[in-house]
């Protein structure tokens, strides 16, 4: 369902944003817009303001904020929530982030990719409950204090139907950011997983964006790496469709092959990328299930190979 606005009188919360990349800064910069929060953002150095550039029909329109941030762990206190923003391998880079703002009573969203949310982000918060969010908007990083947001898709966020899912909604009412609350997240976490399985490897191996993909060879491979993608899913609970691999294709045909995808953007700037979360995390399912997914393995070796070049180069 999707979520209507409440009052305007709701309470202010203290609100952390870990991670001010391209999915964070647009959520910090959202959440300052609609200045009914204390943000603070936790960054590697302190900055003042921040810029979102934001799609407003054909137009991009240029909005700057103020913005409290720091850049020091230790000067961190308890926060009633933490949007934990970091890509999957850099969670437990912000360990020492989350052991200062994090007690029982604070709630965590990970807005990460993959599908083992609580997992990875669980035992570094202090006993916080942790809320997996699923991403659909697309964000790119232009400067440090500078993000720009493109809508894809009828919604921003999805996040379960209970009770920490409704919160999260309603602590992002007014923000702009269309939010879905669905009974079914399961199935929609691997639908995500299987356009980001597609999209973000070609994306970083061949160099492209999202145009690359409507290729007719490209197209093909994609329907391979969703075969065997899709029978993990079903093994993982996913009531996934018969034809689900030609709607994954078509949702990509949907966005603008202008769009980069995180893997992208981080291969462009030599930096190690989300390889695990994502095609290893078919692969590895596969494994627990016994499924074959050697069209994934092959990405998945080619993937950590760039890895392991942009690891050494750092």
């Amino acid at each position: 369902m999707a979520v209507p606005l409440s009052p305007r009188n709701q309470h202010r919360f203290s609100v952390a944003v870990v991670g001010l990349g391209s999915i964070g800064g647009v959520a910090a910069a959202c959440l300052a817009e609609a200045d009914r929060h204390e943000v603070i953002a936790c960054t590697r150095a302190p900055l003042e303001r921040l810029t979102l550039e934001r799609e407003d029909g054909a137009t991009m329109r240029m909005l700057e904020f103020p913005l409290r941030s720091l850049a020091d762990p230790a000067a961190a206190k308890p926060v009633d929530w933490v949007l934990l923003c970091t890509k999957t391998h850099q969670t437990e880079s912000a360990a020492a982030w989350l052991a200062r703002l994090c007690t029982p009573q604070t709630r965590v969203a990970a807005l990460q990719n993959g599908i083992d949310h609580v997992a990875r982000v669980g035992p570094l918060t202090n006993g916080a409950t942790v809320l997996p969010v699923i991403v659909y908007y697309n964000g790119e990083r232009l400067a440090p204090d500078r993000v720009r947001m493109r809508q894809a898709g009828k919604y921003d966020l999805v996040v379960a139907d209970d009770a920490s899912g409704r919160a999260f909604a309603k602590l992002l009412d007014g923000t702009g950011l269309r939010i879905l609350i669905s009974d079914d997240f399961t199935t929609l976490l691997w639908r995500k997983l299987l356009i980001n399985a597609i999209a973000n490897p070609i994306t970083a191996l061949t160099l492209q964006r999202q145009a690359v993909l409507r290729r007719p060879d490209i197209q093909e491979l994609c329907h391979a790496i969703l075969a065997e993608a899709i029978a993990v899913a079903r093994a993982n609970g996913a009531r996934v469709a018969e034809d689900e691999a030609s709607r994954s294709i078509a949702t990509l045909m949907t966005f603008s092959g202008e769009l980069g995808t995180s893997m992208y953007f981080d291969r462009l700037a030599g930096r190690r990328m989300e390889v695990e979360a994502l095609t290893g995390a078919i692969v590895a399912a596969g494994e627990r299930h016994g499924i074959a997914t050697p069209v994934n393995r092959a990405l998945l070796a080619l993937l950590r190979a760039v890895n392991d070049a942009a690891g050494k180069a750092g």
